[in-house]
């Protein structure tokens, strides 16, 4: 099955954002336009005694527009977000929110809205009371709360969407494999409508101190607004961040029966594993390479067409290095020096299982745009990171394809491509 033969084309209709740069999809793509680093000091939590204490939160989320307060206190923050975004997607792409409005055949409607990690605040929240006060005092809302599916759940109740409904888990490309896999429901008849992408609550005390653990994360403490510095040779981690990035995916024939504005076409897919290392890359990049080299595979197109790559960009020594290599391998040396790259991680930290979900709507901006968005917070050329990685500064170029690409703990590799919508 191939996306560019297939004659069920899949075009994005909405999509909303949650993230450290504000609550909306505009604030995040101004936001990363302009420069601006949402990271800082952690507000949630007395972060003293950890070896990194600075992070991306989404700050000042009012819930009130989306539900009553007492609602609200039953879903945990990932859901809370995916809720935000998703209500913003849905209101862009012109679907009614009422579950019971029947302009669009609800049981052709799926969700595909997963989460990295989950509930890890409402776990620990249990995990203390069961120890001081046992367990009858457990919550009946703390397994369906905590739980990775519960996004996808809620949002299906609150559209009515009784198509396919799930969530996919693959740590930092998961909301790229949720997309990817959406897609592939739409073109193989299953649903109409897909609601996909992902949401993830990151800034949380167990989060923070396993991942410094691992020493993954910057200890630029002193210094948030320039701690994530992705493809600079003096970066020492990633910034921990979270929100949700949640795309309206939409048959092409369906959107333009209903009028529907078209952001852009899906039109490759990748997904491969490296088979090496719980944590690290594969060396040279190879699985990554293979991810992109499916992608670009199925989209039926040549490496040199791409025009704009969102790369994984953490900021951290290895993935960053190997990231390069995989985009040199998949494109060849002359294709690969001529794409620009941004890694956005600069601007809004990474936000684990969402992060593919808040840069697809990078990739979606930057093609309506024409504007190759910056990796900020570049100071020393590192020589193992020698490609066009957009430095500090957008800068105008006509981008017709563009591609976002994930990696994640697990060995998990997934990309993008993203077309820009022509009759």
């Amino acid at each position: 099955m191939n996306f560019n033969k297939n004659t069920r084309r899949v075009v994005v209709t909405g999509y909303g954002a949650i993230s450290c740069l504000g609550h909306s999809a505009d604030a995040l793509w101004n936001g990363v336009l302009e420069g601006k680093c949402g990271l800082d000091f952690i507000s949630r939590f007395d972060p003293s005694d950890y070896k990194c204490r600075i992070a991306g939160e989404v700050r000042n989320l009012d819930m009130s527009p989306y539900m009553n307060p007492k609602e609200a206190k039953r879903f945990d923050r990932f859901t809370q977000y995916a809720i935000a975004a998703a209500d913003e997607a849905m209101k862009q792409s012109g679907i009614s929110v009422n579950p019971e409005d029947d302009s669009i055949d609800r049981t052709r409607f799926g969700v595909l809205v997963s989460t990295g990690i989950g509930g890890l605040d409402i776990i620990s929240e249990a995990q203390d009371t069961l120890r001081e006060k046992g367990p009858s005092r457990i919550s009946p809302f703390a397994i369906p709360t905590m739980i990775g599916d519960s996004a996808a759940g809620i949002l299906s109740i609150r559209y009515g969407a009784k198509g396919p409904n799930f969530g996919v888990v693959s740590a930092c490309a998961t909301a790229c494999h949720s997309i990817g896999e959406a897609a592939w429901m739409i073109i193989r008849d299953d649903a109409d409508i897909m609601l996909a992408g992902a949401t993830e609550e990151s800034v949380t005390q167990i989060s923070l101190a396993g991942f410094a653990s691992m020493k993954a994360l910057s200890t630029r403490n002193d210094d948030p607004k320039h701690a994530s510095r992705p493809f600079d040779l003096n970066r020492d981690g990633f910034v921990a961040s979270e929100g949700a990035g949640i795309l309206v995916l939409e048959e092409l024939e369906h959107a333009i029966r209903r009028g529907a504005r078209i952001y852009g076409e899906i039109i490759g897919y990748g997904a491969t594993g490296d088979a090496y290392h719980i944590t690290c890359p594969a060396p040279n990049g190879s699985g990554d390479a293979k991810a992109i080299q499916e992608a670009i595979r199925h989209a039926g197109i040549r490496p040199e067409e791409i025009d704009y790559i969102n790369a994984h960009g953490t900021s951290t020594p290895l993935n960053d290095k190997y990231e390069t290599m995989a985009i040199k391998t998949a494109l060849g040396e002359e294709a690969a020096h001529k794409v620009s790259i941004s890694s956005t991680k600069g601007s809004t930290g990474h936000a684990l299982g969402a992060a593919g979900g808040l840069e697809s709507i990078i990739c979606l901006k930057a093609i309506e745009y024409g504007i190759v968005p910056p990796t900020i917070n570049y100071e020393t050329p590192d020589p193992d990171c020698d490609l066009d990685i957009t430095p500090n500064h957008p800068r105008k170029r006509d981008i017709r394809i563009a591609m976002n690409n994930n990696l994640g703990f697990g060995g998990h590799n997934a990309a993008l491509l993203f077309k820009k919508y022509e009759d």
